[in-house]
């Protein structure tokens, strides 16, 4: 981890610690757009959010993948509503094409448009207050010049999916591999809602008293809680090293421990929570749902370990 990316970590979590604590998360995920704009305007203004993967000559900072998905990463520790993933991927797309389209790219670097790409026209992540929108059938990209979109049901309230119908398009190019990029940017931000949860399982058990002691002073709970530690990490080096060499593989091995690390913890947080973590007043119900609809975005596990199979047997 570079200086630069620490800076850029420790000032993304800055932001949120003070501006998206629970209870603006929930207002964002209730309001119209289903993000904090002011928030999303404060992380592109000042911390250049959406600004990362886009070279400079073209508005952007010139940073790389694993800048994006250190951003992502802290995001989703507190499962903060914003179009960050939609939008860079958006980019991702438009970097690829032989003249790459500047003024689109200027204001989604900027944060005044939110981008999207469809991948499955049933769900689309920021689908519905995306400004740009650029759909993959894996081979070749088709910019919707125009296009109408409604919300979509999703157990996850913190993430808002559309359906998105195209109207005019237009076509882009070869498709740069944007399933796999996709796969480790969500992968990176699943992990940082696993370690949060994980971390809101430990405090409770710091402080949840039971027969005298708390509850987390009793071997059997230290053993399920080192255990998901050793889960959350392990995923966190295949994420990690997928960030770092991003191919088919490494992606489908990203996205299949992440989703299993993450639903994992997220099971275990209610069972340790007990009761409570059922209730709509608690976060852990947020981050159970953030989990199994992230499992299932952009294709379940066992789809990825379909990928892995002809390098296996």
């Amino acid at each position: 981890m570079t200086e630069e990316r620490e800076l850029l970590r420790d000032t993304v979590a800055a932001l949120v610690d003070k501006h998206a604590p629970p209870e603006a998360v929930r207002e964002a995920m209730d309001s119209e757009r289903g993000y904090d704009e002011s928030l999303w305007q404060m992380l592109c203004e000042q911390v250049g959010v959406a600004a990362l993967v886009v070279p400079e000559e073209l508005g952007g900072a010139g940073g790389e993948l694993a800048d994006a998905a250190v951003a992502l990463e802290e995001l989703g520790k507190a499962l903060v509503p914003a179009p960050l993933l939609g939008t860079t991927l958006a980019e991702w797309a438009l970097l690829s094409a032989d003249e790459p389209d500047g003024e689109t790219l200027e204001k989604l670097a900027e944060g005044s448009s939110v981008g999207a790409v469809v991948f499955d026209p049933g769900y689309v992540v920021n689908g519905d207050v995306a400004d740009v929108v650029i759909a993959t059938d894996g081979e070749t990209l088709t910019r919707w010049q125009s296009f109408t979109a409604e919300p979509a049901t999703s157990m996850d309230p913190t993430r808002r999916l559309a359906r998105v119908h195209a109207g005019e398009t237009s076509p882009m190019g070869r498709d740069p591999g944007l399933a796999d990029i996709a796969a480790i940017l969500l992968a990176a931000e699943q992990i940082g809602a696993a370690s949060r949860c994980l971390d809101l399982t430990v405090q409770y058990t710091k402080d949840r008293v039971q027969f005298g002691r708390p509850i987390g002073s009793f071997q059997a709970l230290k053993h399920r809680m080192a255990d998901l530690y050793v889960a959350v990490q392990s995923a966190r080096a295949v994420v990690d090293e997928a960030v770092a060499d991003p191919n088919p593989t490494s992606a489908a091995l990203a996205r299949v421990a992440a989703s299993e690390a993450f639903s994992t913890v997220a099971a275990e947080a209610v069972q340790l929570h007990g009761g409570i973590a059922i209730t709509w007043e608690s976060d852990i119900q947020l981050y159970f749902k953030r989990a199994h609809g992230s499992a299932q975005l952009l294709g379940p596990a066992r789809e990825h370990l379909r990928r892995l199979e002809s390098q296996v047997f």
